[in-house]
């Protein structure tokens, strides 16, 4: 009787199918999270880049008490304020003189804040005052001004606050315009023009139906001031829905 051949071992892979499934999941899976961070980077190299702005034109619908506007993405200032809304108040800002919003043409205006000429800046809310700046002239400026002024630029007055004032260190300028009130503008003025910012000088004035416009800008532009004024108005009201 033969006697049993002995059991010949089977042959096994070095590598098993299991070990190659198990590496190749491994490989995707690095490969997908390498795509996902280099996605991510670009997005945040962009949202850093753009630093809150927008060059998007979308439109909004914005409510502000008895008054309604429709603007453009790229003119508002922050972001939590890009919607169609009932607001309390809206931020904007727009190229000086061209009145544009945030775009790939404009971008260096909007970060270089060595020319902060450049920009206005604009605040619009609901009126609380009766009164804009031109109207609180007379029952509340004269008061607190001293009695001698001084020639200001492009034919505007100049006025200093009195020190013991709470404007002290502050300047007004006015200048008469015919058949209207008498522009009224209050500046803290810079040392130096290298001192200036985009915040120097502000008025606010009443348009719509119940807005109030808050608008800042650079004591660089006080020459401009009335093509400021009448630029800002007219850019407002073309943006009010009837």
């Amino acid at each position: 009787m033969n006697s049993p051949e002995p059991h010949e071992p089977e042959f096994l892979p070095l590598i098993s199918p299991r070990f190659v499934y198990k590496v190749a999941g491994v490989i995707l899976l690095l490969a997908a999270l390498a795509l996902a961070v280099s996605f991510a980077g670009r997005r945040l190299g962009e949202n850093l880049a753009l630093a809150g702005h927008t060059s998007s034109r979308e439109t909004y619908d914005i409510f502000i008490g008895q008054d309604h506007l429709r603007l453009p993405a790229n003119i508002i200032r922050f972001e939590n304020q890009r919607m169609t809304r009932i607001a309390e108040r809206v931020d904007l800002y727009l190229t000086w003189p061209a009145l544009e919003g945030y775009s790939d043409k404009t971008r260096h205006f909007f970060n270089d804040v060595s020319h902060p000429e450049k920009l206005i800046f604009l605040q619009i809310a609901q009126s609380t005052m009766s009164r804009d700046m031109s109207g609180r002239l007379d029952p509340i400026y004269r008061h607190v001004l001293e009695d001698a002024p001084r020639p200001g630029p492009a034919g505007l007055m100049r006025y200093d606050a009195k020190s013991n004032s709470g404007y002290a260190g502050e300047a007004f300028f006015t200048a008469t315009r015919p058949g209207r009130p008498d522009y009224v503008l209050r500046c803290l003025l810079p040392e130096s023009q290298a001192a200036s910012s985009s915040a120097d000088c502000q008025r606010d004035v009443h348009i719509g139906k119940d807005l109030a416009i808050l608008y800042r800008f650079s004591a660089k532009l006080l020459p401009q001031w009335q093509a400021i004024d009448e630029s800002v108005e007219s850019f407002i009201k073309a943006r009010l829905v009837p």
